[in-house]
């Protein structure tokens, strides 16, 4: 299989084929589900997609140390280079050199410094693309910081995935409408007996399947 055959047939490719909810430039997307459930996994997938492609990532986390984001990255990359047959040697140094991972805390670095983070990146010659977000709890985040961020993946031509801790099914039980109006999709990831689903409950109604013990997106 070839990296082309290896995107054609990713995880995210079959999000966006399920859902038709896939990101488009200047967008921001949201995966929320209860604590542990598995959406740094999720975020993950979506990185890794936008690495094949070639986009630089930064990928920002608020809730875990870089090393354990880098072996979520390993281990997901594994996964999928294992179900098709890839070697996973022939994209590791790619992936390794497009992308920036920032571990950061909440209570001193709100996302207007974010944003000034990856400026000082986009200064130093690194041409990012997408930004993942994960860990930062929108219920302490104002309006004005998510504006200001959305501003700059807007204006910046980009792409970006958060996260967010939330048991609720529906959109207006997630986070207050001022703010869930700055993200174009929203999907809930959630357990039903032993099987794990990802549902749109924003920008259409689709839904997949994440397989219970890889936590990569299937059919």
């Amino acid at each position: 299989m070839e990296k082309k055959d290896l995107i054609e047939h990713s995880p995210v490719r079959f999000f966006d084929k399920a859902t038709n909810a896939g990101l488009k430039t200047g967008e921001m997307g949201l995966i929320t589900a209860k604590k542990g459930l598995g959406k740094t996994s999720i975020l993950v997938q979506f990185g890794i997609d936008s690495l094949l492609n070639d986009k630089a990532l930064v990928h920002v986390s608020f809730d875990q140390q870089s090393s354990n984001v880098i072996a979520w990255y390993s281990s997901i990359l594994s996964e999928i280079a294992k179900k098709k047959n890839f070697n996973i040697d022939d994209i590791n140094e790619d992936i390794v050199r497009n992308r920036t991972i920032l571990n950061f805390n909440q209570e001193t670095f709100t996302l207007p410094r974010v944003v000034n983070t990856i400026k000082a990146l986009k200064e130093g010659g690194i041409k990012i693309e997408s930004v993942v977000v994960d860990g930062l709890d929108l219920a302490k985040t104002s309006k004005e910081d998510i504006d200001c961020f959305a501003n700059f993946i807007k204006k910046e031509s980009m792409t970006s995935w958060f996260s967010y801790t939330s048991e609720a099914s529906t959109l207006k039980d997630t986070i207050d409408s001022a703010k869930s109006d700055y993200f174009a999709t929203v999907a809930h990831l959630s357990a039903e007996g032993k099987d794990l689903s990802l549902t749109v409950i924003k920008n259409g109604e689709g839904k997949v399947s994440l397989d219970t013990k890889t936590l990569l997106i299937s059919k």
